[in-house]
Formats: C-alpha cells, sequence, structure tokens
C-alpha cells in the first residue's frame, strides 16, 4: 500500500542550531589550537542573551565570547529589532576545567590506552536515496532552508526574510518503497513586520513558491521530478513570525 513519509529540518537562525553552531565553533577553536584539548561544552541562548557552560581542559586560551559574537553575526542576526543581536546580546561564560577525576579516566600516556569521559550509543541507517545517503525527505529539506538562507544574504529577490525558519516535506512512496512525488511542503520563516497580515502571508507564499522552488529545482536537477503541480504548500501555516530565533 502506497504511503507518506515527513522530514523535517530547521535553519541556521533556529534557537537549536544557533546553539549548536556556537558550541560547535568553541570545540574547532580548541582542537585547532590545542590537538589534545578535551571539550565538553553546552550553550544557552535566549532573548539578548547566551550562556556558554561546561568543562575544557586545554593548554590555548580562547575569546570565546568573541567566537560566539561571529558565529551569531554569520548566521545573520545583525539589527537590534530581531531582539538577539551579535554585537549587543549578553554573553556569559561558565566554562571551567575538568574535574581532575575525571580526567584520570580519560588521560593515558599511550594514545592506544585513550579513554573517554563518557559513553554513548547512537543508531541510525545510510539509504540509496540520495548521493549523500541521507532520506530524501530530509535532503529536500535541508536543500529549502539552504537556499532559502541564500535568498535572504542575496537581499535581492526577497527583501523581507529573518534567520529563523524550519521546513518539512512529505513524500509519497509506492507500494515497493520507492519515492514517487512530493505531497505537501511546509515552511515557517521569519520576516520583517508588515502592515497588514493577509497581504503579507499572500506575498510570503507567491514568493516561496515561484523563487524558491525553481531555484530548488534547478539546484537540484536530480529531485525536480518530485515537484509536481499538486503538492500541497503551507507557507507560514500559523501567521506572522516577526519575533523569532531565540
Amino acid at each position: 500500500m502506497a504511503y507518506l513519509f515527513t522530514s523535517e529540518s530547521v535553519s541556521e537562525g533556529h534557537p537549536d542550531k544557533v546553539a549548536d553552531q556556537i558550541s560547535d565553533a568553541l570545540i574547532d577553536n580548541f582542537l585547532a589550537f590545542d590537538a589534545e584539548s578535551k571539550v565538553a561544552c553546552e550553550t544557552l541562548v535566549t532573548t539578548g542573551q547566551v550562556i556558554l557552560a561546561g568543562e575544557v581542559k586545554s593548554n590555548t586560551y580562547l575569546d570565546v565570547q568573541q567566537i560566539a559574537r561571529e558565529v551569531i553575526r554569520k548566521i545573520g542576526y545583525t539589527k537590534s529589532e530581531y531582539m538577539f543581536e551579535a554585537n549587543s546580546c549578553g554573553i556569559l561564560s561558565a566554562i571551567h576545567e575538568q574535574s581532575a577525576d575525571i580526567n584520570q579516566g580519560v588521560d593515558r600516556a599511550s594514545k592506544e590506552e585513550q579513554g573517554a569521559g563518557d559513553q554513548g550509543m547512537m543508531f541510525g541507517y545510510a539509504t540509496n536515496e540520495t548521493e549523500n545517503y541521507m532520506p530524501l525527505a530530509l535532503d529536500i529539506s535541508h536543500a529549502l532552508l539552504i537556499e532559502l538562507a541564500n535568498l535572504r544574504r542575496e537581499n535581492n529577490e526577497i527583501k523581507y526574510l529573518r534567520p529563523d525558519a524550519k521546513s518539512q516535506v512529505t513524500l509519497e512512496y509506492s507500494d515497493d518503497n520507492k519515492p514517487q512525488r512530493i505531497d505537501a511542503i511546509v515552511i515557517s520563516t521569519q520576516h520583517d513586520d508588515f502592515d497588514e497580515e493577509a497581504t503579507m502571508l499572500a506575498k510570503i507564499k507567491s514568493d516561496l513558491v515561484s523563487i524558491l522552488i525553481p531555484r530548488i529545482k534547478a539546484k537540484y536537477p536530480q529531485y525536480a521530478h518530485f515537484f509536481n503541480d499538486n503538492i500541497t504548500y503551507h507557507i507560514n501555516p500559523t501567521g506572522k513570525f516577526v519575533i523569532g530565533g531565540p
């Protein structure tokens, strides 16, 4: 029996992704300047505030606040009206040195005997639906938000976009588990304020369907045949989305 399968993606300006990118940047920088660094850090973001926490053992010193601000700036939070802005947001660092008791279970004189501070298990799978072995619905969801961010940075064809966004793609599969067509696309994108909500929603939907979707089909020709005239589009289905991000 045919069935539907849905995957979701969030943009670089979504608070979860903002936090992930700051944590990733801290780890990258610690390892770049001291390959022996032991880093366990978390980031919390909220309105006008970033909190960096965790344990680090490293022989290098980093300006963690500046690294966080550079990440936020690159994402696109550069205006005070967003209520979260790279230059003005507060950044509290609660990063401290790793516990010596934990470290003794990690560091070994021989690399072959190196331990880990924590243990974890993950599972997943690869699929030949895409060249990068990711599920097709997820890959298209990612592509939508990557291209939406490109449109925002170009500030040319669409001028009102803000950094936070989410996408969701639903595919129809055949009885033999082969993807046939895109059944529905959801995109919620943060935007500048408009005078009239109905006009705003109509324009956003028109722009995304007539500008974003053709760019996706052109840039990802391997997915073009899944697009069709019967796709149900849910664009900002809950209404206005001016205040978003952290």
